[in-house]
């Protein structure tokens, strides 16, 4: 049954009544964080498990503009897809007062903010676009689209480049980890997985597991990136750090340039709904930094990543008890005897 409600929203749709429809947004998003605290999110005065009044009333709040986000992420997505810049970048505002405004968690088949970097042009959007975490996770979703914006944005706080890397571009040719957005709701995007069949692997028998490295940046960065996987340093060759996470000592596998690697690597971050490619890539970025042994990525050399990249060494091998999403991958750098890998599955 259709109420009045979703009529009248239809309505505004059908004549292209933009501004109304995020005024609607607005008021249904802080309706739901009222709503929310109201019946019990917001948490009473005094302490509880050491934790003090405002932490825990801070906490209720971010919990109750989660839900809303949810509660919205229909009417919020429709609007960044298909509402004029102007209007949809507002979204992001909050001007319309407490609850209004979409956060860049706030998703439906993928965050809002996603949505609206694949509908319009970095120069489009730049000057519409307030809160620095969305500026941020846009333009660099509109790199991943391929725009060039080394000259036209605000540098990346980290350091990460705002041009497409070389192995960047060929991997983002073999597959796009940017969702592709429909206008009455949901996605479709390829699921890029390593290995993405057994075509060009053998029978490889690998040789004992290389003694394990505890505490090492690049892993703890690699399981952030992969939250779903195991990850593991050790010292010697990228097949002695697989020895460590594979079935057994004999495998299906064999190497590949690291170009063809990154767009699975960039997808392992984004398991989660409320995550964009734009965030794969910016972790992707954390671990090859890390891996050069800079303390923080702004402080990188991006020479230094590039030699990285250019040197390693990449093995992938099959698991037969994959399920859909998989990703088998150790990383060798032979300048430091080195090596990451990164196996995990699970269904999406």
């Amino acid at each position: 049954m259709i109420t009045y409600e979703e009529h009248r929203l239809r309505s505004l749709v059908d004549e292209g009544r933009w501004i109304e429809l995020l005024g609607a947004y607005r008021q249904a998003r802080a309706a739901a964080v009222a709503l929310d605290l109201a019946d019990g999110g917001q948490a009473g005065g005094g302490r509880a498990g050491g934790v003090g009044a405002d932490d825990a009333r801070a906490v209720a709040v971010a919990a109750a503009q989660g839900r809303a986000g949810i509660a919205t992420a229909a009417l919020g997505h429709l609007i960044a897809y298909a509402a004029p810049p102007e209007v949809a970048a507002r979204l992001f505002d909050a001007d319309g007062g407490p609850g209004t405004a979409a956060g860049v968690a706030d998703h439906d088949a993928g965050p809002l903010w996603e949505v609206l970097a694949t509908r319009h042009t970095w120069r489009r959007l730049a000057p519409l676009l307030g809160p620095p975490p969305v500026r941020r996770l846009v333009a660099q979703t509109r790199v991943l689209l391929g725009e060039d914006l080394s000259r036209g944005a605000e540098p990346d706080p980290e350091g990460v480049p705002l041009l497409l890397e070389p192995w960047e571009s060929v991997g983002r040719a073999e597959g796009m980890p940017v969702r592709e957005y429909l206008r009455q709701g949901g996605s479709r995007s390829a699921l890029l997985t390593l290995p993405a069949s057994r075509e060009g692997l053998a029978r490889v028998e690998l040789p004992e597991p290389g003694a394990r490295l505890p505490g090492q940046p690049a892993t703890r960065a690699l399981a952030e990136l992969a939250g779903w996987a195991r990850t593991v340093c050790v010292r010697g060759p990228a097949a002695g750090a697989a020895a460590q996470l594979a079935p057994g000592p004999t495998v299906v596998g064999g190497y590949l340039p690291f170009a063809l690697a990154w767009p699975a690597l960039v997808q392992a971050g984004i398991a989660d709904r409320a995550y964009g490619a734009a965030h794969g890539r910016l972790a992707l970025w954390r671990v090859l930094t890390a891996m050069t042994g800079a303390q923080r990525p702004e402080s990188a050399d991006r020479a230094e990543v590039r030699a990285l990249v250019a040197r390693m060494r990449c093995f992938t091998w099959d698991d037969p008890a994959d399920r859909l999403r998989h990703l088998h991958l150790a990383l060798e750098d032979p300048a430091t005897g080195l090596s990451w890998a990164v196996s995990g599955s699970e269904e999406v």
